[in-house]
């Protein structure tokens, strides 16, 4: 007889999605591999969801739900799962963060995590050497998903033009990162600006931090160090971040100034004539 792993539903997310997927699959008197090809992927794949060996995704999920008449169930599962794989101390403000009404951030090092490509996001995740890069990254595209809500939170980023600059994962990686923050110049409720170098000292040289806003609950700061994430409701701190955040945009080129200085670092530091020139 095989032996069957024995799964506790209550202990995660990814737990009872197993259980839950387990139980879906013999209720319908299918094989691991029955179900594997039912769906196109191995039943190797679904025995190692089904035991939260492996991360699922949410097209495998919106597959499942297809494939077994589940109505949506493992499609809404999958948010929790993928929240559940980011660091827990990040966990508290990428809940904040679904719920806000409004966004700002300022980014000195990298671009907002909302805003990033699969690829850069897969580049910077990789400098922590997590033991599942591809549940980090899912996640990080998962949360991403709050932008694409029928009423998306209004948002505002402000980037370092160091960020513009900094090569994370190479020159393909920057071009396609830098050509996505070009298709958010006529988004209607996202605003980039680019905080030029020329600006010189500012009012957050202290580090990048984000704003959030919210229907009914307190205003939120945001703040990192290299261990962990901060968020505090302090007026005093509100208020004092609010003060800067507008220093900032006021120092910051317009909106369409910031969308030409992506395109010229685009095509002069990332373009495919310097590819060349690298490669001869």
């Amino acid at each position: 007889m095989a032996n069957i792993q024995t799964l506790d539903p209550s202990a995660s997310p990814l737990d009872y999605y197993g259980w839950e997927l387990r139980r879906q699959r013999e209720a319908h008197n299918l094989k691991q591999g029955q179900l594997g090809d039912i769906i196109f992927c191995t039943g190797s794949l679904v025995g190692q969801i089904e035991t939260t060996k492996k991360i699922p995704t949410r097209d495998f999920s919106e597959r499942v739900d297809a494939a077994l008449g589940t109505d949506g169930l493992f499609s809404r599962l999958i948010g929790l799962v993928l929240r559940s794989q980011l660091p827990t101390w990040f966990q508290p403000y990428a809940e904040m963060e679904a719920k806000a009404a409004y966004i700002s951030t300022y980014q000195a090092q990298l671009v907002y995590g909302l805003l990033q490509t699969e690829e850069y996001a897969r580049a910077v995740l990789a400098t922590g050497m997590p033991d599942d890069l591809d549940g980090l990254v899912s996640a990080r595209m998962e949360r991403q998903r709050v932008l694409e809500r029928e009423q998306p939170p209004l948002a505002w980023t402000i980037l370092d033009e160091a960020v513009l600059h900094r090569p994370i994962g190479g020159h393909e990686v920057m071009r396609g990162q830098l050509a996505r923050l070009l298709e958010f110049t006529s988004h209607r409720w996202m605003r980039i600006q680019v905080l030029p170098f020329k600006a010189g000292e500012h009012a957050s040289l202290a580090g990048s931090f984000n704003f959030l806003r919210f229907e009914d609950d307190p205003d939120l700061v945001y703040t990192e160090d290299v261990i962990a994430g901060h968020m505090t409701a302090n007026p005093e701190t509100i208020r004092e971040a609010a003060r800067r955040y507008a220093h900032l945009q006021a120092a910051a080129l317009s909106v369409e100034a910031s969308a030409a200085l992506i395109t010229r670092v685009m095509e002069e530091r990332y373009g495919e004539r310097i590819e060349e020139r690298a490669v001869a």
